[in-house]
């Protein structure tokens, strides 16, 4: 038996990351769920990132979510026909397109914006306000740290 398993029974830092991340997804769609709406996750991310950095390209948008171009082609296929965004011309660049919500999408962003908020309270009830800062800071040093490989 490994020392360093039987020494620490904590899941280790990976594997506790993709459970706190499983979890948040399944508590958002759950949210979402309550609401009566028919929506993924992956789409309320897309949705969230045009609500917040407005309309950008379907590669810059695909990039921002994980997710590659014959995905992001279904979701946005999904969710322009639901009437939440559309795809423009771009206007600098004829070939180019732009996704941009529409103001049915806005509005239920503005739905969402709710339930992302009681799911990320839920989520931090056992923190004080100290605890929550340091959690947001230790995270964004991890993954600077990974993203920065020098």
């Amino acid at each position: 038996m490994n020392n360093a398993a039987a020494t620490d029974s904590r899941e280790s830092l990976g594997i506790l990351l993709g459970l706190v991340r499983t979890e948040l997804v399944r508590a958002m769609e759950a949210e979402i769920a309550t609401k009566g709406l028919d929506l993924r996750f992956t789409q309320f991310l897309i949705l969230k990132r045009l609500a917040k950095l407005g309309p950008m390209g379907a590669t810059e948008l695909a990039r921002s979510v994980e997710l590659d171009g014959g995905a992001m082609t279904r979701q946005l296929d999904q969710l322009e026909s639901r009437g939440y965004l559309r795809r423009c011309p771009h206007e600098q660049d004829r070939r180019a397109l732009r996704i941009e919500l529409t103001a049915e999408g806005n509005a239920l962003w503005q739905q969402l914006t709710d339930c992302n908020g009681r799911v990320l309270k839920a989520a931090q009830r056992s923190l004080n306000a100290s605890e929550r800062r340091h959690l947001h800071d230790y995270l964004e040093r991890v993954l600077h740290a990974l993203r920065n490989k020098d």
